[in-house]
């Protein structure tokens, strides 16, 4: 498509010295530009994508990879789904569950919240809620101790500590000579847990599922939580395994669980580069203004060109030549700043803090003390691509206004 005299006479333009030096000031802006909106976007992505993994894995601290239940009702074999399931090579952990939503009593304090009995030996092997104890163990969950273990929240707002007792009431009635009455039983606070998500420290409580199953008159379990080598799998192992019990039970895993979650998340992802990539668009438009003023300012260059015999096409490409190689440049830089930014962002962060004595980022609110980032290299490569592109496109205008100059009204003035 390009000549060597298009590419020749368009690197020279590119880094001669122009007698017109506002050309130049708009040239050197317009790199800038790129450059910057190249490493903003680039920098803001990284640090969505760093808070979308840390969301991802405070879910998934309390939340299983894939659940396994009963088509309808309670899973009675249960025992036979565990075994057969962990025979699967990328589940790494298995652990039964019961489950059920009750209301908590503390004195006149009443809270509804989502009561979890599990198997205390299991549960590490799903889930790392064990990791997350601000106070107890989760050992202290024995069968028939009617011990209960609370989310920090949840412990707050019923006023509640290590120690103290609360009313658990179940969905459930029993036929009295005064009426139907809930079941209830009284549950000695053993132990509290923080993860960093209001949904569970808020809404989430944690027994012996044999103390929940005997409190529900329930036989069996209302679920299997697995765990996986590969998150990202869960999909396709949840198939794999609902093909495998011949739909005896019913497989989900956690993106049916959050999907409108996290649906919204890539939404708000998707939506924030578009509006940051208008950012490269408006410093993309100074290419416009470089090139035509060049134009102008070349025309008796132009007319000589065509004068010894270049076409036309050839003149489209030197000016198209010489604005890729803005937008190269600029994007080249933007690449290179903007994932060494994002790699050190924290210490950049950090560095500001203490440069102006600020504090962004408050742990009380956010649940952390630092700015994640998570650098893509897909995201990296979509960036630069689209600003080069973009960069391209704005140098067809004026390329094509060279392309129409006409050598006897370019000289008549000379």
């Amino acid at each position: 498509m390009f000549y060597p005299l298009s590419i020749w006479i368009g690197l020279r333009y590119t880094r001669a010295e122009r007698r017109n030096h506002f050309i130049s000031f708009i040239s050197f802006i317009s790199t800038l530009g790129i450059t910057l909106g190249v490493i903003v976007l680039i920098t803001v992505l990284s640090v969505m994508n760093g808070f979308h993994k840390e969301v991802r894995e405070r879910i998934l601290g309390m939340a299983s990879h894939a659940d396994i239940r009963a088509v309808t009702g309670s899973l009675q074999e249960w025992r036979g789904a565990l075994e057969k399931a962990l025979r699967h090579p990328r589940v790494v952990g298995a652990a039964p569950y019961v489950e059920s939503q009750t209301m908590l009593v503390h004195g006149r304090q009443v809270s509804g919240a989502m009561v979890r009995g599990i198997d205390p030996a299991l549960e590490p092997s799903v889930v790392e809620v064990g990791e997350h104890m601000e106070q107890g163990k989760l050992a202290d969950l024995e069968p028939g101790s009617f011990r209960i273990v609370l989310g920090s929240e949840l412990a707050l707002a019923l006023g509640v500590r290590v120690g103290d007792r609360v009313t658990v009431l179940v969905p459930r009635f029993t036929a009295t000579p005064a009426g139907s009455v809930p079941r209830m039983k009284r549950f000695l606070v053993s132990g509290i847990f923080s993860v960093g998500m209001g949904e569970y420290d808020r809404g989430v409580a944690l027994v012996n599922m044999q103390d929940l199953a005997k409190l529900l008159k329930m036989e069996g379990v209302t679920g299997i939580r697995l765990k996986l080598d590969d998150v990202f799998a869960a999909r396709q192992v949840s198939l794999e395994l609902a093909r495998q019990f011949h739909g005896w039970f019913r497989v989900t895993d956690w993106t049916d669980q959050h999907r409108n979650f996290f649906a919204a998340l890539r939404m708000e992802k998707r939506m924030m580069g578009l509006l940051l990539f208008f950012i490269v668009v408006i410093a993309a438009f100074n290419i416009v203004a470089t090139l035509v003023m060049l134009v102008v300012d070349k025309r008796a260059d132009i007319a000589i060109l065509k004068t010894f015999g270049a076409s036309p096409r050839q003149i489209m490409h030197i000016f198209i030549v010489q604005g890729s190689v803005i937008g190269l440049v600029g994007t080249l830089l933007g690449v290179v700043g903007g994932v060494l930014l994002a790699l050190n962002v924290e210490q950049a962060v950090a560095w500001i803090e203490q440069l102006f004595g600020v504090h962004f980022i408050d742990p009380d609110v956010y649940y952390i003390s630092k700015l994640p980032s998570d650098l893509h290299w897909d995201d990296v490569a979509l960036v630069g691509l689209g600003s080069f592109v973009t960069s391209f496109l704005m140098t067809l205008y004026p390329a094509w206004n060279a392309y129409r100059t006409l050598p006897a009204e370019a000289l008549r003035y000379e």
